[in-house]
């Protein structure tokens, strides 16, 4: 028995859960309250004019949100780990209660100009920054307080608040709506002496944050920190040690792309891009749509218990990857049955007085299945996480890879399978089977979950967490001055080759003007960062930048002939064209690796 599981008793472990997953709940509730709201923001506090632009100007607001939390996650995750889990993330719960209430009582574009869009947006971000440190602090409080044998279980409940949030905040929404009445939700005038309905539920966030700070300022610092403190062994520089460590870095690494990738779109799919989906290519009216997803959540949210409890027995490696796995099979013909049972005849509305009780059960069925799949890549995750990284970096090591991908590859899930399915290529390759083009890209980064995972993890569920995973550092640095050169040149070969290369421009990659420069970074980070970095754990510097451009060059020069004739096919065969040099890129770069990587080194 561990000395954690002689010192808590249940008592206690019952408040730690109670405390650190109420809170969490509540911050998750602010988080996704402006998502759900942002159809209504566009024409509040953006310029006047086109209104498609002022909803994804919108759209684009909510997405900085996600854009900051790993950010977020590097700032809170130092901070925990050198000062301790409890103080840091009171700070980033007094940070998003606070930034979420201040947009119940913002004044619109039209009272204050472009102030609103700047305060809207600052706020914004602020509640990014903080959801970045809440997550890691609350899983790895949780984490060092459970018994090792039970860990799956316990911090299951800490999976089940994102989920719980979402929930929470649609009831509000649509309570309030229904009370107030359309035109007073929107603009006010029906009650409260004429406030808009929308601002009640940031205005609640003043009242969670007051029970949720109380209820967690009583708790105290997790036993393996305070112990950490006691031997003097806590960490001088965690974001050093995490991220300069080439051992650590490879398990950063390791936990983004054979993990939390595929389990961020796996989330993003089964809830937010459900919804939207429900919404905007079946037509669904609002209050459909929120029940169908309401009573599917309701539905599934205990499955995260049960499959947290299930990695405790057969492991969390099995569970999360077999998620992933069904997902990626079934998610076409999941939502072609949604089409074919909601709107079969293409109707432009469908409302409630429309929907048949059966239509309605087999529809939540529908999107209850995709909350299985959700539950079981989510409701072990914070367990392997937290057993993957030793205690003096664990927060910061373990944050980083959950906020990208959940908030990076997971969060822009919604915008970006909605451009594909909307894209001019997808409706010439599908035609009216455009609408399930989105799904290719939770169902890809879900593949490359399940084959890095699948290959590289090792199972973590008896792993004591006060001890390291893996062997002890040689001391070695890694050099992020190689991984940033290989950036450079590689932009610099992107730029030359766009003006001959039709392919490169497919990738993004466009030199249109000055304004380019920073949208140009994007492409080059997804070919030549990335890869420079998994190279230069293995080879030397010059080595490394040498392989990752040659096959740069390699993957330009094969699709200079390659991606025209695909092309040229038409049909679906356009439509693939850039995803298969993107397989062939991934197919040289992998080749490369293998052929010089020297006997005995890692993958």
């Amino acid at each position: 028995m561990s000395a954690q599981e002689q010192s808590i008793d249940s008592s206690t472990l019952r408040r730690v859960i109670f405390a650190s997953s109420l809170g969490t709940l509540f911050e998750w509730y602010d988080f996704y309250l402006y998502g759900t709201l942002a159809v209504f923001f566009g024409s509040k506090f953006f310029p006047p004019g086109n209104p498609t632009t002022q909803l994804l100007a919108s759209l684009a607001t909510f997405g900085a949100g996600f854009g900051v939390r790993p950010l977020g996650a590097l700032v809170f995750g130092h901070i925990g780990d050198l000062i301790g889990r409890k103080y840091t993330f009171l700070v980033t719960m007094a940070t998003m209660g606070l930034s979420t209430a201040l947009v119940g009582f913002l004044p619109t574009y039209d009272q204050i100009g472009v102030s609103a869009t700047i305060i809207l947006v600052a706020l914004r971000l602020l509640q990014g920054l903080a959801l970045g440190g809440e997550y890691g602090g609350a899983a790895t409080y949780v984490a060092e307080h459970v018994p090792d044998a039970r860990r799956g279980y316990y911090t299951a409940f800490i999976q089940t608040t994102a989920t719980l949030g979402f929930f929470v905040s649609m009831i509000v929404i649509g309570v309030t709506r229904k009370s107030f009445g359309e035109d007073a939700f929107k603009a006010g005038g029906g009650a409260l002496g004429g406030i808009a309905g929308w601002r009640i539920p940031f205005l609640m966030s003043f009242l969670l944050l007051a029970v949720s700070f109380y209820i967690r300022l009583k708790m105290q610092e997790s036993p393996l920190f305070s112990k950490l403190k006691v031997e003097k062994k806590v960490s001088v520089n965690p974001l050093k040690e995490s991220f300069t460590n080439k051992v650590n870095l490879r398990f950063v690494l390791l936990a983004l792309f054979g993990a939390t990738a595929g389990q961020g779109v796996v989330w993003y799919t089964g809830q937010f891009y459900a919804l939207s989906f429900l919404q905007a290519s079946l037509k669904l009216d609002w209050f459909p749509a929120y029940v169908i997803l309401s009573c599917a959540l309701a539905l599934g949210t205990p499955f995260f218990l049960v499959f947290g409890s299930l990695s405790d027995r057969i492991g969390r490696k099995k569970v999360m990857l077999t998620g992933c796995a069904l997902a990626a099979i079934t998610y076409v013909p999941i939502y072609m049955a949604m089409k074919a049972v909601a709107n079969p005849s293409g109707a432009t509305k469908i409302l409630w007085e429309n929907l048949s009780a059966g239509t309605l059960v087999i529809m939540v069925l529908l999107v209850f299945v995709q909350l299985i799949y959700v539950t079981m890549v989510y409701g072990p995750i914070a367990a392997f996480l937290v057993e993957l990284f030793p205690t003096n970096i664990r927060y910061t090591s373990m944050s980083l890879p959950y906020h990208l991908g959940n908030g990076w590859f997971g969060g822009f899930l919604p915008l970006i399978a909605t451009a594909v399915a909307a894209s001019a290529t997808a409706k010439e390759a599908f035609g009216s089977g455009s609408i399930y083009a989105g799904l290719i890209y939770p169902i890809v980064v879900a593949l490359i979950t399940l084959v890095v995972g699948g290959l590289f993890i090792k199972e973590t569920k008896d792993h004591k967490i006060d001890t390291l995973v893996s062997a002890e550092s040689t001391g070695e640095r890694f050099d992020w001055m190689t991984v940033m050169t290989t950036w450079a040149i590689g932009y610099v070969l992107l730029a030359v080759a766009s003006k001959f290369v039709p392919m490169v421009a497919g990738f993004g990659f466009a030199m249109g003007g000055v304004g380019d420069f920073l949208f140009n970074l994007i492409p080059a980070f997804g070919l030549a960062f990335v890869p420079a970095i998994f190279f230069r754990l293995t080879f030397p510097n010059s080595k490394s930048i040498g392989l990752v451009i040659g096959c740069l060059v390699v993957m330009v020069a094969i699709g200079a002939g390659l991606h025209p004739a695909l092309k040229n096919m038409g049909g679906g065969m356009k439509f693939f064209a850039d995803p298969i040099m993107l397989v062939v890129y991934v197919a040289i770069l992998l080749g490369a690796y293998t052929a010089m990587k020297p006997k005995g080194a890692a993958a």
